[in-house]
């Protein structure tokens, strides 16, 4: 302000609710062209992506202060009591109104849900009633800033204080620098709900020490402490070489909020040094990678079934309740399946426990390829396990389907037998064998299902497709089908 006063901006306790902390500078006698006017806005943009996370943290407003008359005031009110001329637009509207314009406007309409919902709705006044801005949506078309702006007020409302604080640092770092007495900015006092008044920007600078050989060890390199010193530097880092000469001193300026932990001075060495300088080197300590064991099972796996004859399908581990309950006659409590809890379609609701509905899909999207279809796949399966720490656990299932005029079960019959002789586990023993014994399964046709036995456990079912599945799934073809876990034979 000219008689040396500074602008205030005062927080009312109505805003606590809702977003509850707001900073606030000003920008003197600033010179704008086109460029550095679009760069401006252009900055904010950037600044509410990423670090405001979509407004959600933090959203700014910057306004012509010389259109306003201080000091002001950041309150909350009901909808229908917030009234003024939004920018851009040539009449006033409610906040109501504004809501429902917005749900239409492309750039506007994904920030409404911050505050859509809320009873009251965040608003800056200044002493004359005149509306700066209603954050995080629009500001006042009253206070809009022109190529021809000479002074601006910026101000930063959000959830959270130290974001905000960043932002607004930013923001006049970048823009001081075309004011009249260039890199400077004139200080807002903001006066939070409980009587405490603050000024800001803080602008605080803040110093960190850290060894010269410890970002020698971590990035690789032999430089002397002052060569390091003078590469931070470089990287805005003023560093000075202190003590018993192995110390680096280093002030970090308010524009590097990203140096959070010495980490982030080690890696900004590392890119001032340039990466491509380090020297390769191998590592001391000597490690043999090892494939692991399942994995290793099911590659040798995939090949020999592919020998058999059966083509490989990979669907998706997400599918539709009814493809692994109703489809196949469960009742979806019954399959123990993990489910996921928003899903963004019907297709992706749980977690599949069998591999037999992907397969039965892939057909069904391959009906117009000549007959037999012989399909399997190898992957993992996910049920519910509370004595899991994760409440779920993983099992790797081999599931082969083959569809055609005849059921052929003798085929998958083989199938099976083919695979226990490559695992090399015997037929009809009971200890150290397989066996295979009539069972039921509501998927089945009755009398034509198996259980199959491998040292002693039930791994798995073979039979032919109860023709209720196969219409559910949209064939119209008799199919046998086989699934097994093959954990058990590591």
């Amino acid at each position: 302000m000219p008689n040396g006063e500074i602008q205030k901006l005062i927080i009312t306790e109505e805003t606590a609710k809702i977003r509850p902390y707001a900073v606030a500078a000003v920008l003197r006698n600033i010179k704008f062209t086109k460029d550095r006017y679009d760069s401006f806005i252009e900055l904010q943009e950037k600044l509410h992506q990423n670090i405001c996370r979509k407004r959600a943290l933090v959203a700014i407003g910057t306004h012509d202060l010389d259109t306003l008359s201080g000091p002001f005031t950041y309150t909350a009110k009901r909808p229908s009591d917030i009234k003024f001329k939004p920018l851009n637009k040539t009449k006033e509207y409610t906040a109501c109104e504004l809501m429902n314009i917005y749900k239409t406007d492309n750039h506007l309409k994904h920030y409404l849900h911050i505050i859509e919902n809320k009873p009251l709705y965040p608003v800056i006044y200044d002493s004359n009633g005149v509306v700066l801005s209603m954050p995080p949506i629009i500001n006042g078309n009253h206070t809009k800033i022109t190529v021809n702006t000479r002074n601006v007020f910026i101000e930063c409302t959000g959830t959270d204080f130290t974001k905000a604080k960043i932002v607004l640092d930013i923001i006049v770092t970048m823009f001081s620098e075309y004011c009249e007495n260039q890199f400077t900015v004139e200080a807002a006092e903001v006066v939070f709900p409980n009587g405490k008044s603050s000024t800001f920007p803080e602008l605080a600078y803040r110093k960190e020490m850290v060894r010269a050989d410890l970002i020698n060890k971590k990035v690789g390199i032999r430089e002397t402490p002052e060569n390091i010193a003078k590469l931070l530097t470089r990287m805005y880092l003023k560093s000075e070489v202190i003590g018993d000469g192995n110390q680096i001193e280093i002030e970090i300026p308010p524009t590097r909020a990203d140096v959070i932990h010495a980490c982030d001075i080690v890696e900004d060495a590392a890119i001032a040094y340039g990466y491509n300088n380090i020297q390769m080197a191998l590592p001391k300590t000597y490690t043999i990678a090892n494939q692991f064991p399942l994995n290793k099972l099911t590659e040798l796996l995939r090949y020999d079934m592919a020998a058999a004859g059966f083509t490989e399908a990979l669907t998706f581990a997400l599918c539709s309740q009814e493809d692994i309950a109703d489809k196949l006659g469960l009742d979806i409590s019954a399959t123990n399946a993990v489910h996921i809890s928003n899903p963004k379609t019907a297709e992706f609701q749980v977690a599949r426990t069998t591999l037999l509905p992907g397969l039965l899909k892939t057909i069904a999207a391959n009906r117009k390829m000549p007959l037999p279809l012989k399909l399997f796949e190898i992957s993992d399966i996910v049920i519910k396990d509370s004595s899991r720490d994760v409440g779920a656990r993983n099992y790797r299932h081999l599931c082969a389907v083959y569809y055609n005029k005849n059921p052929g079960f003798e085929i998958i019959h083989g199938l099976l037998d083919r695979i226990m002789q490559l695992l090399d586990v015997p037929p009809g023993e009971k200890k150290r064998g397989y066996v295979i014994k009539a069972s039921e399964g509501p998927a089945f046709f009755p009398g034509r299902c198996a259980e199959v036995f491998a040292r002693g456990q039930s791994i798995g079912k073979l039979g032919v497709l109860h023709p209720d599945v196969i219409t559910k799934f949209e064939l119209n073809m008799p199919c046998s089908t086989l699934e097994i876990n093959i954990e058990p034979f590591l």
